[in-house]
């Protein structure tokens, strides 16, 4: 997982975060390898793109489909958990037992799966 906690860090440091001071990575690992984005923020709200979105958005674009595990790093104190919207985004790709660590700027970490951040996560069974 150090692989994964090197590139979200990484992508944080590029962050655009230029109104919140906020700033955010994220780092999937897939079945095409391992990537990584970081909140870009928009003057504009709510117009920005979160960490997680960028770091799938790259995946897709190289062709991944599956993920296998997320690490999310904020500038915060205490680990921060992806928005509701990120955390459908991952579940769109990620099976419910996917890990997911959440880190905080002092090193504190929680982990959980995508089931438990996103309960009753609405699928493609659901549109058949």
């Amino acid at each position: 997982m150090d692989d994964l906690i090197q590139a979200a860090k990484a992508a944080q440091a590029n962050a655009y975060a230029k109104y919140s001071d906020f700033q955010v990575g994220a780092a999937i690992r897939t079945d095409a390898g391992v990537f990584a984005g970081c909140n870009v923020e928009n003057v504009a709200y709510p117009e920005g793109t979160c960490a997680e979105a960028g770091a799938i958005a790259a995946m897709a674009a190289a062709g991944g489909r599956q993920i296998t595990e997320v690490v999310v790093i904020a500038s915060s104190e205490m680990p921060v958990t992806p928005c509701g919207g990120c955390r459908q985004k991952i579940a769109e790709f990620a099976g419910p037992g996917a890990r997911v660590t959440m880190m905080g700027s002092t090193g504190k970490s929680q982990q959980t799966t995508v089931a438990e951040l996103l309960p009753g996560a609405f699928s493609q069974e659901h549109m058949e």
